[in-house]
């Protein structure tokens, strides 16, 4: 190829990068790479190793639906399982050879003289006409700028980056932050410390958890009768969609899942006073509700303090929360979440004019159909803006996404055009069609929430039923985007 080095650049081996790959390859389309940092595939399943590391969505939903797995061995699988799966997918559907291991993407600028991409990458620059951005919201960690953290003289790091070197067994650790990851963690290394300081800021709201052996009898069934599993993904999918009633459509329908979560919150905790830190005072849903069996008899453990408030200060040998509490520890771990509305891609990519997606979402990322954005011709973001879930399969959203592309890449491929952008009108429409969707929702009954952007606009989650966002993407939209093609070096409108 005389100008690009490759047609399709995709960046991030997840579900994303590898669920677009496959799709590319399905087609026929085979002038295409991933780019991936890590020494292997799997994203976020293959950064997350803290003790615990598992998904809060059934197995059965939580996968390709082209590639079902009837071997899962728990109804939600474990971390090391869904990375052997991906790594599996990989294989199996042959675009490993497409794959660039220890290949970390620096920066993505577009080139007018070209009409395309220019990646940085560490092996040197790439260009492609096509970047399919694939990284997802859970990959970089976000780690609070404490006051004095650089003075600790302890060992630090983040769940996303646990040091598995690093023996916990007779430390005094400080755990910061009650989110998913930390519920799963806290109870693992409980075991293993001496004493365990969990700080908390707000206390979540934690749902019994499902979670069972598939036994046996099941797999071979599953092996024997596909659409059985295909059934039983249905019925995942159909029950999780009932969420939407009370996330989206009436708020109040949540008053029967926080009763079932109040009385699993009695049932596992005794003493009144903690009984009373865990108790949230917002309505379940507007954050993130978890999953665990585990989370409230850890916290009871004789080794184990709650401590709310935050933390205010790092010292030396300590760190002091928000209540004025100080305890000496030998570890911070941090359970502190991540990039998600302040996501990497946004300083990374520099479109024409050198104007980055930072500089046009301006705190507030915003995408039209959560994927392409109005003056970045031929960028795909996948897992972008307003894609997120609270209650089901992200995979069944990269999927719709990637339907999105392919087709946006057919009908550039049917009409001879080099270049496709979103037009502003239109972006404009879905996002204002998307934030009035939003304010009726449970998410907006007035916590503060990693959903929520710097603008306080919730920039992560998808207000309605996943099936129509599938809809909306199940066709690119000719009308709602511009096609150009170059012509002695200048790029000319398309008529589709």
């Amino acid at each position: 190829m005389d100008t690009f080095d490759v047609d399709i650049a995709i960046i991030g081996s997840g579900f994303s990068g590898l669920g677009m790959a496959i799709r590319l390859k399905q087609e026929g389309i085979g002038d295409f790479t991933v780019l991936e940092r890590a020494d292997d595939v799997g994203g976020t399943w293959h950064f997350n190793t803290y003790p615990g590391c598992a998904c809060d969505v059934p197995s059965h939903l939580y996968s390709f639906s082209f590639a079902p797995n009837p071997g899962w061995s728990e109804t939600y699988s474990a971390q090391p399982e869904i990375r052997d799966y991906l790594r599996r997918v990989a294989d199996e559907h042959g675009v490993r050879p497409h794959v660039r291991l220890n290949c970390t993407v620096t920066g993505v600028e577009w080139d007018e003289d070209t009409g395309g991409w220019t990646v940085e990458t560490s092996d040197g620059p790439l260009r492609a006409r096509v970047v399919v951005a694939g990284m997802g919201p859970l990959a970089e960690p976000k780690t609070p700028p404490l006051d004095g953290l650089d003075s600790f003289q302890g060992e630090t790091f983040h769940s996303a980056r646990w040091n598995h070197a690093y023996d916990l067994e007779g430390k005094r650790v400080a755990a910061v932050g009650t989110g998913a990851s930390a519920i799963q963690f806290v109870p693992e290394i409980q075991k293993d410390v001496e004493q365990l300081h969990v700080i908390q800021r707000t206390p979540p709201w934690i749902m019994p958890h499902p979670n069972r052996p598939i036994r046996a009898w099941e797999a071979r069934l599953y092996k024997r009768f596909p659409p059985l599993q295909k059934l039983v993904r249905g019925t995942a999918y159909s029950l999780r969609e009932l969420l939407v009633l009370g996330f989206v459509k009436n708020p109040k329908l949540m008053k029967v899942p926080e009763r079932i979560a109040r009385k699993h919150m009695r049932s596992q905790i005794s003493d009144a006073a903690l009984l009373e830190k865990v108790s949230p005072g917002y309505t379940i849903g507007c954050k993130r509700i978890l999953p665990s069996n585990k989370w409230y008899r850890a916290l009871s453990k004789p080794n184990v303090e709650l401590l709310t408030g935050g933390v205010a200060e790092v010292r030396a040998n300590s760190i002091v929360t928000g209540d004025g509490e100080e305890r000496e520890v030998d570890a911070i771990i941090f359970g502190t979440g991540f990039q998600v509305t302040d996501m990497p891609v946004g300083r990374m990519v520099r479109g024409p004019g050198g104007r980055t997606l930072d500089d046009v979402w301006q705190g507030s990322p915003r995408a039209h159909l959560g994927t392409a954005m109005p003056g970045f011709p031929n960028l795909f973001v996948l897992c972008g803006p307003n894609t997120g879930l609270g209650h089901s399969s992200m995979v069944y959203m990269i999927e719709s996404q990637v339907a999105y592309v392919m087709d946006a890449l057919r009908h550039m491929d049917r009409h001879g055009a080099d270049a496709v952008q979103v037009r502003a009108d239109a972006a404009e429409r879905f996002n204002a069609d998307l934030d009035e969707r939003m304010q009726g929702t449970v998410w907006n009954t007035g916590c503060a929430s990693w959903y929520l952007d710097e603008t306080g606009r919730n920039a992560t989650l998808w207000p309605d039923w996943t099936w129509r966002f599938r809809q909306r993407t199940a066709s690119f939209d000719p009308g709602d985007s511009e096609l150009t093609q170059r012509t002695r070096g200048k790029s000319e409108p398309v008529t589709a």
